[in-house]
């Protein structure tokens, strides 16, 4: 039985959103992606290969070299699946509005 790496863990860690981020304006190989970090080459290699474990990379060969894109259809199901949480988030922070203001004028 393979085990699958959870996306909602993959996108929890910072680094993993950064490289995300950059792979998300144009495909970058390994190299060029570890160079926007502080950490080490093989450190950025753990974090892409988490990342396309749990389908938010892909990779494609170009000759020698290994390009990452991101996978937009996976960051479309991640988006689509949070959405009603966030509507239903902006619904109680403009309750929460709406009481103070109502609060606010009460007091003025």
């Amino acid at each position: 039985m393979e085990l699958r790496r959870d996306v909602f863990q993959a996108i929890a860690d910072p680094t993993r959103r950064a490289i995300l981020t950059l792979v998300a304006l144009q495909a970058m190989t390994p190299t060029a992606i570890a160079e926007n970090f502080d950490s080490s080459r093989q450190t950025i290699s753990k974090h892409i290969q988490i990342l396309t474990e749990c389908e938010l990379l892909r990779q494609e060969q170009t000759g020698r070299e290994i390009y990452y894109y991101i996978n937009a259809k996976k960051m479309k199901e991640v988006a689509d699946f949070i959405e009603p949480f966030r509507k239903m988030w902006d619904d109680r922070f403009n309750k929460l509005e709406s009481i103070m203001k109502q609060r606010k004028s009460k007091n003025a």
